[in-house]
């Protein structure tokens, strides 16, 4: 099981194919689990790393929640891209992850090659959309309150629906709610989407993310999503906007994607 000690944590990652470097950045809650299948895929366009963050699958969890914050993950994804030689990289973040892309972006550009962010949950940059993340996280904090392994239900069934909670296969179940400390630790850390002061940028710092830029939105993703994306799209210099069928959960290697890959990875 290769492993690789950043900042006081062991993170679990695996790497597929081999070519120009393409890293993946799960949300939350979630696992590099349900990037295998993806990952394959990505491998015929590169070399794609994917790592369970911290916290999460099976990846160390540090004792102090305030080390799941923001700037502990993005410090991770750079241990990794340079412990593997994988800088500069095609970045691709879902949801959390796409949060933690941008913001790698921001403050390491010379790691990232060109940004996917899958509905990224970078909330504070709309107010509608601020003011939804701030409702869930009330309700999650109240829910795990009385009940700690309720968080990451609660999380799935805003952003994906109360049907998509009660069809999940039981392992996925049980690996979500495994989750669910790591949920509330990242709330009760700084510069995550639902902590309770998220990362914010100027129009002047996202105007300085320069790489090429894929913004995914889904037809049936929270709305709040889809306003988070119509700010990029007029914030980033290069951004383009897809919409893709299906829910909050777009597949990290859906065709759209791989097309762009195809032409941001082109020699």
């Amino acid at each position: 099981m290769p492993t690789l000690e950043a900042a006081g944590v062991n993170l679990y990652y695996e790497v597929y194919g081999d070519g120009p470097s393409i890293l993946g950045i799960h949300g939350t809650p979630s696992s590099a689990l349900l990037w295998v299948d993806a990952a394959r895929e990505l491998a015929t366009r590169g070399s794609c790393v994917i790592y369970d963050r911290r916290g999460f699958g099976r990846s160390g969890r540090p004792d102090a929640p305030s080390a799941m914050g923001l700037h502990e993950n993005v410090d991770d994804a750079v241990a990794l891209l340079t412990a593997l030689g994988a800088a500069p990289a095609a970045v691709i973040g879902r949801s959390t992850g796409g949060l933690i892309a941008l913001a790698l972006a921001h403050l390491h550009p010379e790691s990232v090659r060109a940004l996917v962010l899958l509905e990224a949950a970078f909330f504070s940059v709309d107010q509608g959309a601020a003011a939804w993340a701030r409702a869930l996280r009330g309700t999650v904090l109240e829910a795990a309150q009385s009940e700690p392994e309720a968080a990451s239900e609660v999380v799935i069934r805003a952003a994906l629906g109360d049907d998509t909670w009660s069809g999940l296969p039981d392992d996925l179940r049980e690996l979500f709610t495994a989750a669910s400390p790591a949920v509330v630790a990242e709330m009760h850390a700084s510069g995550l989407d639902l902590s309770d002061d998220p990362l914010a940028l100027s129009a002047q710092e996202l105007t300085a993310i320069a790489c090429p830029t894929l913004l995914v939105s889904s037809e049936q993703g929270p709305e709040a999503c889809w306003l988070v994306n119509d700010r990029l799209q007029q914030a980033l210099p290069h951004a383009e906007t897809v919409m893709v069928s299906g829910g909050h959960l777009v597949h990290p290697a859906h065709p759209l994607v791989l097309e762009f890959l195809d032409r941001v990875l082109a020699p």
